[in-house]
């Protein structure tokens, strides 16, 4: 009943728990013996106090080892009718690995796109990068027991499954429901000279939630469009910006982050 990976601990003592319930009408009572057999020693194993049917042994991994291998051995006396036989069982190896990177939980389990969302565990790095479904979230390594994300522009109203990649492993930390945000852009189209500057608000429904709001602005002509990051502060309902004109062009932006659908604003950058 101990799962293959645990949470590596100060004391480096391990508890390793077995239930086993023989054929009550053939077991002959007193009879049961559970054993574990690890690093190819024998270890009875006792009763736990946790329930029936329940056998506990307690493990001290040696110092400078993280796994540990073993396999139960259940012996018993059978009786049917008059004769009384020996039994032996055992199951098949498993290995027990030590890991000092985990998750305890998930600040929250629903939020609207741009919210940051906080991550409690241990053994973190800046390499990780948290993931709803397959999209990647911008993530921000606070120490190695916290992490946060902010919530991706993904289409809301849906429930995605949280993970952690450090780009070598993946792991599970929940799931997280997306909710949609109302957003208005003004103005609505903008017109600018090469190096001319004019100002673009971001205007929300209902205030930005704690940790702001990141709104995603994209656009297909780079070159001609020169703007900064667009947060909405924590309580606030607006931001305002400046966008300049870099060559000329003529496009669009287009504006995803608060998951009530895609704004687009066209953009002309003309020539001096």
């Amino acid at each position: 009943m101990t799962s293959d990976t645990i949470a590596e601990n100060p004391s480096s003592i391990y508890t390793i728990t077995a239930r086993v319930k023989p054929n009550e009408t053939e077991l002959v009572k007193g009879s049961l013996r559970v054993q574990i057999v690890i690093d190819g020693q024998l270890h009875l194993m006792e009763k736990s106090p946790l329930g029936d049917g329940l056998y506990e042994f307690d493990y001290r991994m040696p110092a400078g080892r993280t796994e540990a291998t073993y396999y139960l051995l259940v012996n018993y006396a059978s009786q049917r009718g008059d004769l009384v036989f020996p039994v032996e069982e055992f199951t098949e190896l498993r290995t027990l690995r030590l890991t000092n990177r985990y998750v305890y939980t998930l600040e929250a389990v629903r939020g609207p796109i741009g919210a940051r969302i906080a991550i409690v565990g241990r053994g973190f790095t800046p390499q990780d990068v948290v993931y709803l479904d397959s999209v990647p979230a911008r993530t921000v390594f606070e120490s190695p027991n916290a992490i946060s994300f902010s919530v991706p522009a993904v289409p809301a109203g849906r429930a995605y499954a949280v993970s952690l990649n450090n780009g070598t492993t993946s792991q599970q930390v929940g799931s997280f429901r997306v909710d949609g945000l109302s957003l208005d852009v003004a103005p609505t189209s903008i017109n600018l000279t090469t190096g001319g500057r004019a100002t673009l608000t971001f205007a929300l429904g209902s205030p930005a939630p704690e940790g702001g709001l990141l709104i995603d602005v994209s656009t297909d002509i780079p070159a001609s469009v020169i703007m900064p990051e667009v947060i909405i502060p924590a309580g606030a309902t607006t931001a305002t910006i400046t966008v300049q004109g870099g060559q000329p062009g003529t496009g669009n932006l287009f504006v995803t982050g608060a998951g009530s659908g895609e704004i687009s604003v066209p953009v002309t950058v003309s020539a001096r």
